[in-house]
């Protein structure tokens, strides 16, 4: 009889399994590679906009994980070591692509930042998964030349890439009282979902468009 029970049990977690499967096996996966601005720095994590972008999914019952792999002071050359790894780890559809500020803000040649991105690029479109370039600006006093260069990074790659681009990720934020941090560089609480905003719009049509593909 014990042996019988057993039996029974077993086919009933069994079939609860593979009842499951349908549902994991449709689950697609968004991965934000960023640095400080996407690590809720200086912000209660659950108020940031990876989990404002995790509540929205949620309530518009789209059935995404979203990973964030965003560490503060990340840097392209950081993010490029470590984007195999969570490639293989994760098997993400989606890479939001989110550094080059702190390389910016850093000096960095900006043949080295672009060279860093583009490899991201292609590691992530080699792996099947669709990028998402987020474009970053830098203050003017690091020089009108440098400023320039930096910024032209981020579409010149959209071009050559063929990749969705966020223009600039802190667009009708850096400027606005009360939306940046006390230092200059880190968004607000209150500006998390001007941050969303910012980057749904591209995002959105992907995310359909992946669970109709």
């Amino acid at each position: 009889m014990h042996t019988i029970s057993m039996y029974v049990r077993s086919i009933a977690l069994s079939t609860l399994f593979l009842l499951a499967l349908p549902a994991l096996a449709s689950q697609n996966t968004v991965l934000v590679l960023g640095d400080s601005l996407s690590a809720a720095y200086g912000i209660p994590s659950e108020t940031a906009w990876v989990e404002l972008l995790r509540n929205r999914l949620k309530r518009q019952g789209m059935n995404w994980a979203v990973v964030n792999a965003s560490i503060s002071g990340e840097t392209t050359d950081g993010g490029l070591r470590r984007l195999p790894d969570l490639m293989k780890k994760n098997a993400p559809d989606i890479v939001i692509i989110e550094l080059g500020g702190n390389d910016g803000l850093r000096g960095f040649p900006p043949n080295v930042i672009e060279s860093n991105l583009a490899d991201m690029i292609s590691t992530v479109q080699q792996a099947g998964a669709t990028p998402v370039l987020v474009g970053m600006q830098i203050p003017p006093n690091y020089g009108q030349r440098y400023t320039r260069m930096f910024a032209s990074i981020f579409p010149t790659l959209s071009d050559r890439y063929d990749t969705v681009l966020v223009p600039f990720f802190l667009d009708g934020i850096y400027d606005q009282d009360g939306l940046m941090q006390d230092d200059g560089i880190h968004p607000t609480e209150d500006a998390q979902p001007r941050l969303l905003d910012n980057i749904w719009p591209r995002l959105e049509p992907l995310l359909s468009d992946k669970v109709r593909g």
